[in-house]
């Protein structure tokens, strides 16, 4: 916050305080020269005969907004609200955050180090710590992956084996851990339409050329796409089109698309690109939480039949 700003926020905070203060001490305090002699009135009359009637709140009410008003000035010498300045008590939200974070881990690590020495494919199999990672994943990963772990257009399902980054426990580990990101870049400058539109002929005809197909036979703009592939799209997903886990590319072969298979899907994608992230949990989950979630993920897999 500028220097400027900090003043700003001191001046309207404490101006305002102030001038409520003095506002409220202004109309109650009884000035004698200016009451009218019968003390019922405040000798105000409209229309001749229309009075105001001296009816003051009571005085419990009136040091109720007084002990209000240096509730809010103590309020603000001890916790942050006055620009920069920190308060005396030394509180933060971060602070309060770590405190609770470290009171839950006192309280619940050790339920979690008892897995630490487990392999992870046994955890995958184990009643207690599947519970606890399930609890983790629904506070944690449910808002993008889904309840069931099947993801949804954009987000990947968890379920399968089409895993960008790999599924095996250390690739899953360090997802999880350090996050990925993911990132397709925009090909319509310099496909054109045309160009898009050969690209797509080209990966609707990956599965024939998987069954032995000759590349010879290819239509037209399917011949036209695998020149454009060739130049465009193997640094990434490579010459078969099988994608590469190093990377996070995905294998174009098979019938799992992140962001849907269509030909307006296919299309959007090549024209515009795309860029996700999965975020980091390692400074939010601890190793041994990580291990845990890392099993009931595997679970999932192994729960839909999916096979390795």
């Amino acid at each position: 916050m500028s220097g400027f700003w900090n003043v700003w926020v001191w001046v309207l905070t404490l101006g305002t305080l102030a001038g409520c203060l003095w506002l409220l001490q202004s109309l109650t305090t009884r000035r004698k020269e200016k009451l009218p002699e019968d003390k019922s009135t405040t000798g105000h009359v409209w229309d001749g005969d229309l009075v105001e009637l001296n009816n003051p709140l009571p005085r419990w009410w009136l040091w109720l907004f007084w002990i209000t008003g240096i509730y809010m000035l103590v309020y603000l010498i001890i916790y942050p609200g006055l620009g920069t300045f920190a308060g005396i008590g030394g509180w933060s939200q971060r602070s309060q955050y770590e405190a609770e974070m470290a009171k839950a881990e006192k309280r619940f690590g050790n339920v979690f180090a008892a897995f630490a020495d487990t392999p992870i494919p046994d955890l995958a199999r184990n009643a207690d710590a599947l519970r606890l990672g399930r609890n983790i994943f629904l506070n944690r990963c449910a808002t993008c992956h889904g309840s069931d772990g099947r993801g949804a257009k954009g987000f990947p399902n968890l379920s399968d084996t089409a895993w960008l980054w790999g599924n095996a426990p250390e690739a899953i580990i360090a997802t999880i851990t350090n996050g990925r990101t993911g990132n397709m870049p925009a090909l319509g400058p310099a496909l054109g339409e045309q160009g898009v539109t050969e690209v797509i002929a080209y990966l609707r005809a990956l599965p024939k050329l998987a069954a032995g197909t000759e590349p010879a036979t290819l239509a037209p703009d399917a011949t036209a796409g695998q020149q454009k592939f060739m130049s465009f799209c193997i640094g990434c997903h490579g010459v078969d089109a099988r994608g590469n886990q190093m990377l996070g590319a995905p294998n174009l072969t098979d019938s799992d698309w992140l962001h849907g298979s269509t030909d307006a899907d296919i299309r959007d994608v090549l024209m515009k690109g795309r860029s996700n992230q999965m975020p980091a949990q390692a400074d939010i989950l601890s190793p041994d939480r990580i291990r845990v979630l890392t099993a009931y993920v595997l679970s999932l897999r192994e729960s839909s039949g999916a096979q390795p």
